[in-house]
Protein backbone atom coordinates (compact mmCIF):
# COMPACT_ATOMS: atom_id res chain seq x y z
CA UNK A 1 0.00 0.00 0.00
CA UNK A 2 1.25 3.21 -0.69
CA UNK A 3 1.87 5.96 1.59
CA UNK A 4 -0.50 8.86 2.02
CA UNK A 5 2.18 11.04 2.82
CA UNK A 6 3.75 10.77 -0.55
CA UNK A 7 0.27 11.09 -2.90
CA UNK A 8 -0.17 14.57 -1.36
CA UNK A 9 3.44 16.03 -2.12
CA UNK A 10 3.23 14.55 -6.00
CA UNK A 11 -0.30 16.49 -6.16
CA UNK A 12 1.53 19.55 -4.53
CA UNK A 13 4.47 19.42 -7.39
CA UNK A 14 1.89 18.73 -10.27
CA UNK A 15 -0.29 22.17 -9.16
CA UNK A 16 1.81 24.72 -10.82
CA UNK A 17 1.87 23.20 -14.38
CA UNK A 18 -1.35 24.53 -16.30
CA UNK A 19 -0.35 27.97 -15.09
CA UNK A 20 3.51 27.68 -16.99
CA UNK A 21 1.58 26.05 -20.00
CA UNK A 22 -0.72 29.30 -20.36
CA UNK A 23 2.39 31.63 -20.03
CA UNK A 24 3.98 29.75 -23.04
CA UNK A 25 0.88 29.68 -24.99
CA UNK A 26 0.69 33.74 -24.68
CA UNK A 27 4.11 33.74 -25.52
CA UNK A 28 3.47 32.07 -28.57
CA UNK A 29 0.60 34.03 -29.54
CA UNK A 30 2.36 37.03 -28.90
CA UNK A 31 5.24 36.01 -31.43
CA UNK A 32 2.75 35.07 -33.76
CA UNK A 33 0.90 38.27 -33.46
CA UNK A 34 3.82 40.28 -33.78
CA UNK A 35 5.57 38.43 -37.11
CA UNK A 36 1.74 39.21 -38.36
CA UNK A 37 2.29 42.76 -37.85
CA UNK A 38 6.19 42.86 -38.80
CA UNK A 39 5.21 41.05 -42.27
CA UNK A 40 2.19 43.17 -42.51
CA UNK A 41 4.37 46.82 -42.28
CA UNK A 42 6.52 45.20 -44.52
CA UNK A 43 4.68 44.45 -47.01
CA UNK A 44 2.80 47.72 -46.32
CA UNK A 45 6.18 49.40 -47.27
CA UNK A 46 7.41 46.64 -49.71
CA UNK A 47 3.70 47.69 -51.16
CA UNK A 48 3.91 51.81 -50.97
CA UNK A 49 7.92 51.68 -51.95
CA UNK A 50 8.12 49.39 -55.00
CA UNK A 51 4.95 47.19 -56.30
CA UNK A 52 2.36 49.67 -56.39
CA UNK A 53 4.78 51.07 -59.32
CA UNK A 54 4.77 47.85 -61.16
CA UNK A 55 2.28 45.96 -63.31
CA UNK A 56 2.84 43.01 -64.63
CA UNK A 57 1.17 40.19 -66.68
CA UNK A 58 2.08 37.00 -68.15
CA UNK A 59 -0.53 37.45 -70.91
CA UNK A 60 2.10 38.54 -73.97
CA UNK A 61 3.79 37.14 -76.84
CA UNK A 62 6.33 37.80 -79.16
CA UNK A 63 5.22 39.85 -82.24
CA UNK A 64 7.31 40.72 -85.83
CA UNK A 65 6.65 41.28 -88.81
CA UNK A 66 5.40 38.94 -91.13
CA UNK A 67 6.79 39.86 -95.27
CA UNK A 68 4.47 38.14 -97.91
CA UNK A 69 5.95 37.03 -101.06
CA UNK A 70 3.39 37.75 -103.73
CA UNK A 71 4.37 37.19 -107.77
CA UNK A 72 3.21 41.28 -109.89
CA UNK A 73 2.95 39.65 -113.26
CA UNK A 74 1.22 35.82 -114.11
CA UNK A 75 4.04 33.33 -114.96
CA UNK A 76 5.05 29.77 -114.08
CA UNK A 77 7.00 28.92 -111.50
CA UNK A 78 10.34 27.31 -112.63
CA UNK A 79 12.44 27.65 -109.46
CA UNK A 80 12.00 28.12 -106.09
CA UNK A 81 15.99 29.02 -104.02
CA UNK A 82 14.52 28.94 -100.59
CA UNK A 83 12.50 26.50 -98.05
CA UNK A 84 10.86 26.90 -94.54
CA UNK A 85 13.79 27.41 -91.67
CA UNK A 86 16.61 28.81 -93.89
CA UNK A 87 17.61 32.37 -94.04
CA UNK A 88 17.35 34.67 -96.51
CA UNK A 89 19.34 38.19 -97.32
CA UNK A 90 17.60 40.73 -98.70
CA UNK A 91 18.09 41.05 -102.76
CA UNK A 92 18.81 37.26 -103.07
CA UNK A 93 16.05 35.82 -105.43
CA UNK A 94 13.34 33.63 -104.40
CA UNK A 95 10.86 31.90 -106.82
CA UNK A 96 11.88 32.39 -110.44
CA UNK A 97 8.62 32.22 -113.29
CA UNK A 98 9.18 31.57 -116.78
CA UNK A 99 9.84 34.95 -118.67
CA UNK A 100 9.16 33.74 -122.35
CA UNK A 101 6.51 35.88 -122.99
CA UNK A 102 7.74 39.20 -121.11
CA UNK A 103 10.67 39.08 -123.32
CA UNK A 104 9.06 38.85 -126.42
CA UNK A 105 6.95 42.05 -125.48
CA UNK A 106 10.32 43.50 -124.38
CA UNK A 107 11.73 42.80 -127.55
CA UNK A 108 8.90 44.38 -129.58
CA UNK A 109 8.63 47.26 -127.44
CA UNK A 110 12.64 47.73 -127.39
CA UNK A 111 12.22 47.60 -131.65
CA UNK A 112 9.51 50.04 -131.42
CA UNK A 113 11.51 52.53 -129.84
CA UNK A 114 14.65 51.91 -132.39
CA UNK A 115 12.15 52.61 -135.10
CA UNK A 116 10.50 55.99 -132.88
CA UNK A 117 14.05 57.13 -133.02
CA UNK A 118 14.93 56.60 -136.29
CA UNK A 119 11.82 58.18 -137.73
CA UNK A 120 12.50 61.35 -134.93
CA UNK A 121 16.03 61.56 -136.45
CA UNK A 122 14.45 62.13 -140.09
CA UNK A 123 12.71 65.13 -138.67
CA UNK A 124 15.74 66.70 -137.30
CA UNK A 125 17.52 66.07 -140.87
CA UNK A 126 14.63 66.82 -142.87
CA UNK A 127 15.24 70.74 -141.75
CA UNK A 128 17.94 70.46 -143.30
CA UNK A 129 16.44 69.28 -146.81
CA UNK A 130 13.63 71.61 -146.18
CA UNK A 131 15.94 74.80 -145.81
CA UNK A 132 17.95 73.98 -148.71
CA UNK A 133 14.80 74.07 -150.34
CA UNK A 134 14.30 77.07 -149.41
CA UNK A 135 17.26 78.59 -150.44
CA UNK A 136 16.33 77.01 -154.13
CA UNK A 137 13.15 78.72 -154.28
CA UNK A 138 14.46 82.01 -153.49
CA UNK A 139 17.06 81.79 -156.06
CA UNK A 140 14.55 80.53 -158.69
CA UNK A 141 11.81 83.88 -157.58
CA UNK A 142 14.97 86.12 -158.15
CA UNK A 143 15.27 84.88 -161.27
CA UNK A 144 12.16 85.38 -162.38
CA UNK A 145 12.21 88.63 -160.33
CA UNK A 146 15.32 89.84 -162.77
CA UNK A 147 13.92 88.79 -165.75
CA UNK A 148 10.42 90.39 -165.12
CA UNK A 149 12.25 93.56 -164.36
CA UNK A 150 14.28 93.31 -167.77
CA UNK A 151 11.40 92.98 -169.82
CA UNK A 152 9.41 95.44 -168.00
CA UNK A 153 12.40 97.78 -168.87
CA UNK A 154 12.31 97.57 -172.76
CA UNK A 155 8.65 97.04 -172.63
CA UNK A 156 8.13 100.60 -174.01
CA UNK A 157 10.19 100.11 -176.97
CA UNK A 158 8.15 97.25 -178.29
CA UNK A 159 10.64 94.73 -178.20
CA UNK A 160 8.71 92.59 -175.82
CA UNK A 161 5.17 91.74 -176.40
CA UNK A 162 2.43 91.68 -173.77
CA UNK A 163 1.68 88.50 -173.52
CA UNK A 164 6.07 87.83 -172.85
CA UNK A 165 5.79 90.42 -169.88
CA UNK A 166 2.30 88.57 -168.75
CA UNK A 167 4.30 85.32 -168.59
CA UNK A 168 7.51 86.98 -166.51
CA UNK A 169 4.69 88.15 -163.90
CA UNK A 170 3.10 84.70 -164.09
CA UNK A 171 6.49 83.39 -163.40
CA UNK A 172 7.42 85.25 -160.63
CA UNK A 173 3.92 84.18 -159.06
CA UNK A 174 4.54 80.78 -159.12
CA UNK A 175 8.26 81.40 -157.95
CA UNK A 176 7.12 83.23 -154.69
CA UNK A 177 3.88 80.64 -154.30
CA UNK A 178 6.81 78.03 -154.84
CA UNK A 179 9.00 79.47 -151.16
CA UNK A 180 5.91 80.28 -149.63
CA UNK A 181 4.99 76.41 -149.55
CA UNK A 182 8.47 75.39 -148.88
CA UNK A 183 8.60 77.60 -146.06
CA UNK A 184 5.27 76.08 -144.71
CA UNK A 185 6.96 72.53 -145.05
CA UNK A 186 9.71 73.74 -143.20
CA UNK A 187 7.87 75.21 -140.62
CA UNK A 188 5.85 71.92 -140.52
CA UNK A 189 8.64 70.05 -139.86
CA UNK A 190 10.61 72.45 -137.51
CA UNK A 191 6.84 72.21 -135.36
CA UNK A 192 7.92 68.77 -134.62
CA UNK A 193 11.09 69.31 -133.60
CA UNK A 194 11.24 72.75 -131.82
CA UNK A 195 12.96 73.12 -128.28
CA UNK A 196 13.32 69.25 -127.85
CA UNK A 197 16.04 66.24 -128.72
CA UNK A 198 15.71 62.82 -129.87
CA UNK A 199 16.02 61.49 -126.51
CA UNK A 200 13.56 64.11 -125.45
CA UNK A 201 11.44 63.93 -128.38
CA UNK A 202 7.45 63.13 -127.12
CA UNK A 203 7.66 60.18 -129.63
CA UNK A 204 10.94 58.89 -128.22
CA UNK A 205 9.47 59.40 -124.46
CA UNK A 206 6.45 57.27 -125.08
CA UNK A 207 7.94 54.48 -127.04
CA UNK A 208 10.36 54.42 -123.81
CA UNK A 209 7.45 54.61 -121.31
CA UNK A 210 6.71 51.04 -123.21
CA UNK A 211 9.84 49.86 -123.08
CA UNK A 212 10.36 50.23 -119.48
CA UNK A 213 7.04 49.17 -118.56
CA UNK A 214 7.78 45.76 -120.18
CA UNK A 215 11.72 45.80 -118.87
CA UNK A 216 10.20 46.08 -115.73
CA UNK A 217 7.53 43.44 -116.11
CA UNK A 218 10.63 41.11 -117.59
CA UNK A 219 12.63 42.10 -114.46
CA UNK A 220 9.55 40.65 -112.05
CA UNK A 221 9.95 37.42 -113.03
CA UNK A 222 12.26 37.26 -110.46
CA UNK A 223 11.36 37.67 -107.08
CA UNK A 224 13.87 38.83 -104.81
CA UNK A 225 13.89 39.13 -100.99
CA UNK A 226 12.58 42.49 -99.82
CA UNK A 227 14.22 41.56 -96.24
CA UNK A 228 16.69 39.80 -94.55
CA UNK A 229 15.51 36.82 -92.15
CA UNK A 230 14.04 33.45 -91.89
CA UNK A 231 11.38 31.97 -94.60
CA UNK A 232 7.96 30.55 -93.57
CA UNK A 233 4.76 28.97 -94.77
CA UNK A 234 6.50 28.20 -98.18
CA UNK A 235 3.32 27.02 -100.40
CA UNK A 236 4.69 27.48 -103.69
CA UNK A 237 5.59 25.03 -106.03
CA UNK A 238 7.49 24.98 -109.14
CA UNK A 239 5.37 24.20 -112.27
CA UNK A 240 2.23 26.34 -110.49
CA UNK A 241 0.44 28.72 -112.50
CA UNK A 242 0.49 32.12 -110.30
CA UNK A 243 -0.81 35.13 -110.62
CA UNK A 244 -0.43 39.08 -109.07
CA UNK A 245 -1.67 38.48 -105.13
CA UNK A 246 -0.83 34.73 -104.70
CA UNK A 247 0.73 34.43 -101.29
CA UNK A 248 4.06 31.80 -101.86
CA UNK A 249 5.58 32.03 -98.69
CA UNK A 250 6.77 34.46 -96.07
CA UNK A 251 10.02 36.18 -94.27
CA UNK A 252 10.24 37.00 -90.72
CA UNK A 253 13.21 38.89 -89.60
CA UNK A 254 13.47 38.15 -86.31
CA UNK A 255 15.93 41.24 -85.49
CA UNK A 256 12.93 43.54 -85.17
CA UNK A 257 10.38 41.41 -82.61
CA UNK A 258 8.52 42.74 -80.13
CA UNK A 259 6.28 42.07 -77.09
CA UNK A 260 2.52 42.44 -77.08
CA UNK A 261 1.57 42.47 -73.90
CA UNK A 262 -2.27 42.01 -73.11
CA UNK A 263 -3.03 44.20 -69.64
CA UNK A 264 -6.49 44.30 -67.87
CA UNK A 265 -7.94 47.73 -68.31
CA UNK A 266 -7.74 48.50 -64.55
CA UNK A 267 -3.85 48.41 -65.44
CA UNK A 268 -3.27 51.29 -67.88
CA UNK A 269 -3.92 54.25 -65.55
CA UNK A 270 -0.38 55.13 -65.14
CA UNK A 271 1.07 53.06 -68.14
CA UNK A 272 2.53 55.29 -70.36
CA UNK A 273 4.68 55.51 -73.65
CA UNK A 274 8.56 55.37 -72.72
CA UNK A 275 7.76 53.37 -69.03
CA UNK A 276 10.45 50.76 -68.99
CA UNK A 277 9.96 47.16 -69.08
CA UNK A 278 11.77 43.98 -67.67
CA UNK A 279 10.78 40.41 -69.48
CA UNK A 280 11.44 36.96 -69.21
CA UNK A 281 10.39 34.07 -71.81
CA UNK A 282 9.13 30.83 -71.16
CA UNK A 283 12.02 29.50 -73.76
CA UNK A 284 15.36 30.91 -71.90
CA UNK A 285 13.55 30.88 -67.97
CA UNK A 286 14.14 33.15 -65.28
CA UNK A 287 17.80 33.95 -65.95
CA UNK A 288 17.18 35.65 -68.59
CA UNK A 289 16.34 39.01 -68.44
CA UNK A 290 15.38 41.48 -71.50
CA UNK A 291 15.03 45.25 -71.18
CA UNK A 292 12.63 47.20 -73.36
CA UNK A 293 9.94 50.18 -73.04
CA UNK A 294 6.60 50.44 -73.78
CA UNK A 295 5.93 52.37 -77.35
CA UNK A 296 2.27 52.43 -78.21
CA UNK A 297 -0.89 51.00 -76.91
CA UNK A 298 -3.46 49.85 -79.30
CA UNK A 299 -6.76 51.44 -80.62
CA UNK A 300 -9.14 49.23 -79.08
CA UNK A 301 -9.82 45.60 -77.00
CA UNK A 302 -9.17 42.52 -77.85
CA UNK A 303 -12.69 41.84 -78.04
CA UNK A 304 -13.25 45.21 -80.43
CA UNK A 305 -10.87 43.56 -83.17
CA UNK A 306 -11.73 39.84 -83.07
CA UNK A 307 -13.89 38.25 -85.69
CA UNK A 308 -16.97 38.44 -83.72
CA UNK A 309 -16.98 41.14 -81.58
CA UNK A 310 -19.18 41.14 -78.15
CA UNK A 311 -23.02 42.56 -78.18
CA UNK A 312 -23.45 43.70 -75.04
CA UNK A 313 -26.85 45.02 -75.88
CA UNK A 314 -28.39 41.69 -76.59
CA UNK A 315 -30.02 41.66 -73.19
CA UNK A 316 -27.72 38.61 -71.25
CA UNK A 317 -24.84 40.63 -70.47
CA UNK A 318 -21.85 39.26 -67.95
CA UNK A 319 -19.34 41.74 -67.83
CA UNK A 320 -15.89 40.58 -68.25
CA UNK A 321 -12.83 42.46 -67.83
CA UNK A 322 -11.08 43.49 -70.89
CA UNK A 323 -7.52 43.48 -72.10
CA UNK A 324 -5.59 46.52 -74.13
CA UNK A 325 -2.24 44.94 -76.12
CA UNK A 326 0.29 47.40 -75.35
CA UNK A 327 3.46 46.80 -77.43
CA UNK A 328 6.86 46.56 -76.14
CA UNK A 329 10.21 47.18 -78.06
CA UNK A 330 12.80 44.60 -76.96
CA UNK A 331 17.05 45.55 -76.79
CA UNK A 332 18.71 44.31 -80.34
CA UNK A 333 21.38 43.76 -78.61
CA UNK A 334 19.66 41.37 -76.02
CA UNK A 335 17.77 39.89 -79.45
CA UNK A 336 20.39 39.08 -80.70
CA UNK A 337 22.12 37.22 -77.89
CA UNK A 338 18.71 35.15 -77.18
CA UNK A 339 16.67 35.14 -80.39
CA UNK A 340 12.99 35.36 -79.36
CA UNK A 341 10.87 33.54 -82.57
CA UNK A 342 7.11 34.87 -83.24
CA UNK A 343 4.23 33.94 -80.75
CA UNK A 344 6.48 32.72 -77.79
CA UNK A 345 5.14 33.62 -74.32
CA UNK A 346 6.66 36.14 -72.23
CA UNK A 347 6.16 37.51 -68.94
CA UNK A 348 5.93 41.65 -68.88
CA UNK A 349 7.20 43.86 -65.88
CA UNK A 350 6.23 47.79 -66.19
CA UNK A 351 8.00 50.14 -63.96
CA UNK A 352 5.11 52.64 -63.80
CA UNK A 353 6.75 55.13 -61.88
CA UNK A 354 7.28 58.08 -64.26
CA UNK A 355 3.74 58.61 -65.78
CA UNK A 356 5.87 61.77 -67.76
CA UNK A 357 4.93 60.57 -70.60
CA UNK A 358 1.32 60.01 -73.32
CA UNK A 359 -0.34 57.34 -74.20
CA UNK A 360 -1.47 57.88 -77.90
CA UNK A 361 -0.23 61.04 -79.48
CA UNK A 362 3.41 60.65 -78.48
CA UNK A 363 3.85 57.25 -80.13
CA UNK A 364 6.84 56.78 -82.24
CA UNK A 365 6.13 56.39 -85.49
CA UNK A 366 7.48 53.78 -87.30
CA UNK A 367 8.51 53.38 -90.69
CA UNK A 368 9.20 49.49 -93.21
CA UNK A 369 10.62 49.97 -96.68
CA UNK A 370 12.93 48.15 -98.60
CA UNK A 371 15.13 49.37 -102.27
CA UNK A 372 15.71 46.10 -103.47
CA UNK A 373 12.86 47.04 -106.64
CA UNK A 374 14.84 51.00 -107.01
CA UNK A 375 17.12 48.83 -109.34
CA UNK A 376 14.65 47.99 -111.94
CA UNK A 377 13.74 51.82 -113.17
CA UNK A 378 17.42 52.48 -113.29
CA UNK A 379 18.32 49.26 -115.35
CA UNK A 380 14.90 50.07 -118.16
CA UNK A 381 16.61 53.75 -117.90
CA UNK A 382 20.23 52.21 -118.82
CA UNK A 383 18.64 49.69 -121.51
CA UNK A 384 16.70 53.23 -123.02
CA UNK A 385 19.40 54.92 -122.96
CA UNK A 386 21.59 52.71 -125.18
CA UNK A 387 18.91 52.20 -127.81
CA UNK A 388 18.78 55.52 -128.04
CA UNK A 389 22.56 55.90 -128.82
CA UNK A 390 22.02 53.14 -131.27
CA UNK A 391 19.36 54.59 -133.30
CA UNK A 392 20.48 58.39 -132.88
CA UNK A 393 23.37 57.73 -135.40
CA UNK A 394 25.65 60.74 -135.82
CA UNK A 395 23.21 63.62 -134.95
CA UNK A 396 23.44 64.61 -131.11
CA UNK A 397 20.53 63.20 -128.79
CA UNK A 398 21.01 67.09 -127.51
CA UNK A 399 20.54 68.49 -131.06
CA UNK A 400 17.45 71.39 -130.28
CA UNK A 401 15.18 72.14 -133.11
CA UNK A 402 15.63 75.55 -134.42
CA UNK A 403 13.34 78.52 -134.11
CA UNK A 404 12.09 80.51 -137.09
CA UNK A 405 11.32 84.06 -136.05
CA UNK A 406 14.55 85.00 -137.28
CA UNK A 407 14.29 84.03 -140.74
CA UNK A 408 10.94 84.34 -141.23
CA UNK A 409 11.15 88.01 -140.86
CA UNK A 410 14.10 88.24 -143.80
CA UNK A 411 11.83 86.28 -145.87
CA UNK A 412 8.17 88.38 -145.17
CA UNK A 413 11.11 91.49 -146.33
CA UNK A 414 11.79 89.63 -149.22
CA UNK A 415 8.23 88.44 -150.13
CA UNK A 416 7.16 91.90 -149.29
CA UNK A 417 9.85 93.69 -151.77
CA UNK A 418 8.82 91.13 -154.82
CA UNK A 419 5.20 92.15 -154.23
CA UNK A 420 5.81 95.64 -155.05
CA UNK A 421 7.54 94.54 -158.32
CA UNK A 422 4.30 93.02 -159.32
Amino acid sequence: MSDPNQKAASATAAAPAPKQSNTKRRVLMSLIVLVIIIAAVAYGLYYFLVARFHESTDDAYVNGNVVQITPQVTGTVISVNADDTQTVKMGDPLVTLDPADSKVALDSAEANLAQTVRQVRTYFVNNGQYEAQIALRRSDLSRAQDDFKRRMQVAQTGAVSQEEISHARDAVRGAQAALDAAEQELASNRSLTANTSIAEHPNVLAAAAKVRDSYINYARNTLPAPVTGYVAKRSVQVGQRVAPGNPLMAIVPLNGVWVDANFKEVQLKHMHIGQPVELTADLYGSGVVYHGKVIGFSAGTGSAFSLLPAQNATGNWIKVVQRLPVRIQLDPKELEQHPLRIGLSMDVDVTIKDDQGGQLGNAPNTVYQTNVFDNYGAQADQEIARIIQQNAGTQSTSMRGNGIGSSKGNEASKTASAAKLM
